[in-house]
């Protein structure tokens, strides 16, 4: 059986809801049950004796876009772990596109990172590429950069500090820099951060990086690494919103691609498209006064 959680336009739920029900009667996703969650008035429930959970996806697609939705495979609860991406999911830039502008270079390395983003490039040589265009810069660039340019999504320091009060463990897993995730993390309150580590010598970029990369395979590990920690009963919610951040995705429970590019998506099994971060609140069925503001 398949289980999905949505909030769409609510003033035409009603009837696209209908229109679903109607289209899926003799697929193999046929709507047996649907219902808005008694604690909110925004979710609606739909339950499908069906495994086809591509199938599910596209007639929600088809029939709520945009919306935002989880689709599982057993009842929907709180994970015990939280693991998320960094740039453009918890926070609304890119860091390293934003910390070429002091180089004069956003324009030729935000083009790299697209292109990365949407899996046209590989992660590390275009990592590695951006980042040897940065040598030269001062250290201090990264924390001007930081004050007056990075700032969290909406709704992260709420998603993350109240799946922590539920018994929550948050990781903060980036294919950006420590320089940043390490602020990033504290102010929204993750456990751990896993990221690279930019080279600096006498205060100024060397336009290489410390130690291995941080990439999809590495995502993967971390996510491998603490469910094991948690045992056979935990259950994982991953976020991310570009390529490398795919193998993440699929291999937690619940998939979360936030405003993503659209091979993470397709590859996710829920999605914001529509929301802020507290959405997935919402979608997990913890109440509004249960948030840690």
């Amino acid at each position: 059986m398949l289980i999905a959680r949505l909030i769409a336009d609510p003033a035409t739920l009603e009837s696209r809801l209908d229109a679903m029900t109607a289209a899926l009667a003799d697929s193999a996703v046929p709507v047996a049950h649907a219902a808005m969650l008694d604690f909110c008035g925004e979710v609606l429930q739909i339950e499908t004796p069906g495994d086809d959970l591509e199938a599910l996806r596209s007639a929600i697609d088809t029939h709520f876009e945009p919306s935002d939705a989880i689709i599982a495979r057993d009842f929907i609860r709180v994970p015990e772990l939280f693991i998320s991406d960094m740039d453009s999911t918890m926070i609304g830039q890119e860091c390293i596109d934003e910390l070429a502008d002091f180089a004069d270079l956003k324009e030729k390395v935000a083009d790299i990172t697209e292109r990365a983003m949407q899996g046209e490039l590989d992660f590390e040589s275009a990592l590695r590429e951006r980042v040897a265009l940065l040598e030269g810069l001062d250290e201090d660039a990264i924390y001007q950069c930081l004050d007056d340019r990075i700032r969290p999504n909406e709704g992260a320091r709420v998603l993350v500090e109240t799946l922590r009060a539920k018994g929550c463990r948050t990781v903060l897993v980036t294919g950006g820099f420590h320089h940043f995730a390490d602020v990033i993390a504290t102010q929204l309150g993750f456990d751990r951060v896993v990221g690279n580590r930019l080279e600096v010598v006498g205060g100024k970029l060397t336009g290489g990086l410390v130690g291995g990369i941080t990439d999809s395979s590495v995502k993967k590990s971390v996510l491998l690494e603490e469910m094991a920690k948690l045992g056979d009963e935990a259950q994982s919610m991953a976020a991310g919103d570009g390529a490398n951040d795919i193998p993440m995705l699929e291999a937690s429970i619940y998939g979360i691609a936030y405003r993503a590019k659209p091979k993470a998506r397709a590859a996710a099994n829920g999605w914001v498209d529509r929301g802020d971060l507290t959405t997935l609140l919402k979608l997990l069925e913890i109440r509004e006064e249960e948030w840690v503001a």
